[in-house]
């Protein structure tokens, strides 16, 4: 057993609101200088929806990734072969029309335009070029499904569906969408660290986080590639790759990062756990159906005196041990499943779990009355708006049993509370509920407790960093905010 600690996280889709607060929040200690205009390490995206860069999610096409090889698993579009093939022109990356061409405006125009009859206006310009450009995308260009026959409908998770449930999704009395907050996934088994010729990318051993050293880097970009989620991004500027760094200065000094501590809607998690190192190859390399359980398996119990004794021989610290004990993300992952890995097919193993939305039965308008098509708004989990299959296809490669098994405990706890505060609906439909997924009211109370009523430190269980030495490295990143944003002394050098 080899027991190592690594950083994870939970969002809570039913909660979140779209604001975007903390891709801005993001945005601004991070990606608000030159040459990373374009990039956003915390996006949020409207499912469904080709999402940033567009069609991130098509690995035929960007061959990002993982594929299963017999009893192991090979990157799908990178490696010592297939990157060396590729080296020099990589067909298999997007290109900056793919993300957005980065604008601002000519303010000075409304200052400095000759007195006429016309109003003045300010011309969108290339952050890139300086040109004049026609603003044509951004990076939440279909926002609330804005322009959904352009993008909602080239969504890839919709090819499993019929023609029937696709055209059922955008009939407006149906129509339905949901948020989806983007950012890197910190994985277990991370295609980016693979793929690097240079080996600048590094999961530190402490935390798991997932590293690009300036220095090393040589802008192969086969990362940008490798990674199927896209969150590894090339500056043009500097000429090297940056991506999220979970804000590990701010962890280090026991703050949550920036885009967690923004959140309006509450709906980031964040926490320890512990896993199996030994164990990565055989699970990655897992049947599609059996993935999510696969991943699950890696998880330990950090209350078990073997996995303790096992840590502490690895040199990992009690503190972070007893933060593992006290971790939400464990408790949503392995205590109460509800959370769920975004495409585990990539077989990268991300560390980033998603709590399903639960949405609202199907319904139609009727003479101006809106009509639910089942008995009572609380329905079964099979007339929800949004079909199975596409979730199955955001979160469990395909995998049905796992998608209903998660809503109908989501629905249980609802009908629980609804019953505890309102008392409209009958005990017996209550308990029906609950006795399916084998759920007690005791257990329902402290999963509302934790998605409604948390406070900041039971959101957030930051173990002590236990890197003083490195804290000597950095300097103040507001202070370098007009170099490379990173906070080291030493600034990275342009590959030659």
């Amino acid at each position: 057993m080899n027991v190592r600690s690594q950083i994870a996280m939970v969002f809570h889709l039913d909660k979140c609101i779209g604001c975007h607060t903390c891709s801005i929040a993001c945005k601004n200690i991070w990606t608000d200088r030159k040459g990373a205009e374009y990039m956003w390490w915390n996006n949020v995206e409207t499912k469904p929806g080709t999402g940033y860069p567009t069609k991130w999610e098509n690995q035929e096409i960007y061959k990002g990734g993982w594929e299963k090889n017999g009893d192991t698993v090979s990157l799908k579009g990178t490696g010592k072969f297939k990157g060396l093939k590729n080296i020099f022109h990589n067909p298999y990356m997007p290109v900056l029309d793919d993300y957005y061409e980065p604008w601002t405006y000519k303010y000075q125009d409304l200052f400095t335009a000759p007195e006429g009859d016309d109003q003045p206006t300010a011309r969108p310009v290339s952050l890139v070029t300086g040109e004049t450009i026609e603003v044509k995308s951004g990076p939440n260009w279909d926002d609330d499904m804005g322009g959904s026959p352009d993008f909602a409908r080239q969504d890839v998770n919709l090819e499993k569906l019929s023609p029937a449930e696709r055209e059922a999704m955008f009939q407006l009395e149906r129509m339905t969408f949901h948020y989806l907050p983007r950012i890197c996934n910190h994985c277990l088994n991370p295609a980016c660290v693979a793929s690097c010729p240079s080996g600048a990318l590094y999961k530190r051993g402490e935390d798991g986080v997932v590293l690009i050293n300036q220095e090393r880097c040589r802008a192969w970009r086969m990362c940008v590639t490798a990674c199927p989620y896209k969150k590894s991004y090339y500056n043009w500027h500097t000429g090297k790759s940056e991506k999220c760094v979970l804000c590990y200065p701010r962890l280090e000094s026991g703050q949550a990062p920036a885009c967690f501590h923004s959140c309006v809607g509450r709906i980031r998690y964040l926490g320890v756990l512990l896993y199996d190192a030994d164990k990565i190859e055989r699970i990655a390399s897992a049947t599609d159906e059996n993935l999510v359980e696969a991943q699950l398996e890696i998880y330990l119990d950090p209350f078990d005196p073997e996995v303790i004794k096992q840590a502490a021989l690895n040199g990992i610290a009690m503190s972070t041990i007893e933060a593992a004990q006290k971790s939400p993300v464990y408790k949503f992952l392995k205590v109460w499943k509800l959370a769920l890995p975004l495409h585990p097919e990539f077989r990268t193993l991300p560390n980033l779990f998603y709590v399903p939305a639960l949405l609202p039965g199907m319904a139609n308008v009727q003479n101006g009355i809106y009509n639910t098509t089942s008995k009572s708004l609380w329905h079964g989990i099979d007339a929800t708006r949004l079909p199975i299959k596409y979730l199955a296809s955001l979160f469990s490669a395909g995998n049905t049993d796992k998608i209903v098994e998660v809503l109908k405990r989501l629905m249980a706890v609802r009908m629980h509370r609804r019953g505890e505060t309102v008392g409209d609906l009958s005990k017996e439909e209550i308990s029906a509920a609950m006795h399916e997924i084998n759920l007690n009211g005791k257990t329902a109370d402290e999963i509302f407790r934790l998605t409604s009523l948390a406070t900041f430190d039971e959101r957030f269980v930051i173990p002590p960093a236990h890197r003083e030495e490195s804290i000597e490295m950095l300097e103040n990143t507001a202070d370098v905010k007009g170099n490379t944003g990173f906070g080291f002394k030493e600034r990275p050098a342009r590959g030659l």
